[in-house]
Formats: C-alpha cells, sequence, structure tokens
C-alpha cells in the first residue's frame, strides 16, 4: 500500500495510475507494470515477473535476427518464399496474399506491424528454431525468455512446449535496440511504428494525435503491450484476465502516460 500511495503522490497530475494499478490487483490480475520518463527514476511494479509472451516474442525474435545480420549469416535482402512454412492463419494475412514472395525485410515488417504469424514462422524457418532461441538467451542475454515453438503449433503447445517473456527481459529489450547500429536503430523504429494494434495503449488517446512504437500481445486471458516514445517508455503485462473490456480499459489509462513522452 505504501507503494501505491507514493505513485499516487508522483503522479497525481497526469493520471490517477496507483488506483489503476490496484484495480488491476483487485480484479485478481497478475501484471507487470514498467514506467520510465527520461527525467525520471524507472519504476517497475508488479505481482509476478514470467508471462506467456502472446506475440511479444516477436520482439526478440527480431532483435535476434538483427544479431545475426550483424555477423554477415543473414540479410533482410534476401527472397522468402511465403510457400515454404504451413499456411497458418491467426494473426497476419500473408497467407492470403496473391504475392508469394516477398524480401525478408517485408516479412520481418509484417511480423511487427500486422504480427503475421505466417511471417513469423518464415523468419524462424530461417534462422532455425533452436538458433534463434540460443541467439535470444545466451548471445542477447534474455535469460528469461524462452522460444520453444512456432506460432499457431497446438501440438507443440498441448506437450507442454510454449514461449515464454519476463518482465525483466522486456526492460532489457530497451537497452538492445540502444545499443543498436543507427541505421538498424532507424528500421526498427519504423517497424514498431508501423503496428496496426491500438486497442490497449491506443485507447486511451484521440485517434491520429499521437503515434508511438510498440507491439502488443493477445490471448484469451492475457493483454500485453509494450512501448516506447522519444522520451518514454511503458509495458503493461498482464494474466489471468477474466474481463477484457474492463482491463481493456485500465490499459487505455495507462496508455495516456505515453502523450507526455511524445
Amino acid at each position: 500500500m505504501a507503494f501505491f500511495s507514493k505513485l499516487k503522490d508522483r503522479y497525481n497530475k497526469d493520471m490517477n495510475l496507483a488506483v489503476t494499478l490496484q484495480n488491476l490487483q483487485q480484479i485478481g490480475c497478475q501484471y507487470a507494470f514498467y514506467f520510465h520518463r527520461q527525467d525520471q527514476e524507472p519504476i517497475l511494479h508488479l505481482n509476478c515477473e514470467r508471462f506467456p509472451s502472446a506475440s511479444i516474442i516477436k520482439i526478440p525474435i527480431l532483435l535476434a535476427w538483427l544479431h545475426l545480420e550483424q555477423q554477415g549469416q543473414l540479410s533482410r535482402e534476401e527472397l522468402c518464399s511465403l510457400d515454404s512454412e504451413p499456411q497458418v492463419r491467426g494473426s497476419g494475412f500473408a497467407w492470403m496474399m496473391r504475392t508469394r514472395s516477398l524480401f525478408y525485410a517485408d516479412v520481418l515488417l509484417m511480423m511487427i506491424a500486422t504480427s503475421d504469424n505466417l511471417c513469423t514462422n518464415l523468419v524462424l524457418q530461417r534462422i532455425g528454431l533452436e538458433r534463434a532461441a540460443r541467439v535470444i538467451q545466451e548471445e542477447l542475454g534474455l535469460k528469461e525468455t524462452l522460444l520453444q515453438r512456432r506460432l499457431m503449433d497446438f501440438a507443440a503447445r498441448s506437450r507442454g512446449l510454449d514461449n515464454w517473456i519476463s518482465a525483466q527481459d522486456c526492460i532489457r529489450f530497451y537497452t538492445l535496440l540502444d545499443q543498436l547500429a543507427p541505421q538498424d536503430r532507424a528500421w526498427v523504429d519504423s517497424l514498431l511504428r508501423a503496428c496496426q494494434d491500438e486497442y490497449l495503449f491506443g485507447r486511451g488517446l484521440p485517434r491520429d494525435t499521437m503515434r508511438f512504437h510498440h507491439k502488443t500481445g493477445s490471448i484469451p486471458g492475457i493483454l500485453h503491450d509494450w512501448a516506447y516514445t522519444k522520451d518514454c517508455r511503458l509495458f503493461l503485462l498482464t494474466q489471468n484476465v477474466k474481463d477484457e473490456v474492463q482491463v481493456g480499459e485500465i490499459f487505455g489509462e495507462v496508455g495516456k502516460l505515453l502523450a507526455a513522452g511524445h
């Protein structure tokens, strides 16, 4: 309770953030909240550290691609056949496209901007699932990020294999972005700014008044949004979500913090 009281005093000019987080806790959600405005100390408050990734795994996959590309092992200028993987659906629409060959740069764009599951699996095919998992943990230092299966692989999930993220690793994503070469950072920024899903943080902001860089993840019971602007870094990870509309409204309230860092 002392944390919430302190938080309420600190941010009462922006929003009643303490009450918002208390509401999450009171309705039984497990969550991890992180906020860092450039001129202030970062805040991490959570009642859970580890979460199913629900598409946030696409961020470390992108970082793994860039890491291997910097070593000369991959190139986003290579052509990719969209027919070289099973045509999984869910998020994205690559499986519907008449064009069946794209540069990997475009495949990576669709993996982030539309959260395309087929495109994600094509990227994992090119890297190799085991190699991607090893790079993420050992070379990128994302020790709690676990990549065990392709997207929409329900058979693997039934065998207990899944993809996991942690709050600490989601903070490290920002550090890894900061360490990219300027041209790579500009490219990644363009992908994350193109994300088409503004249902969570963006719902609390007037449409077209602000664009921010982010990646969402959602499956039944789980809602995540990981984001940043020029001066602000913010994520909220949630699981055990029983009422998506109610929790979505909380995301909208939290998302207003982005406007101050726009």
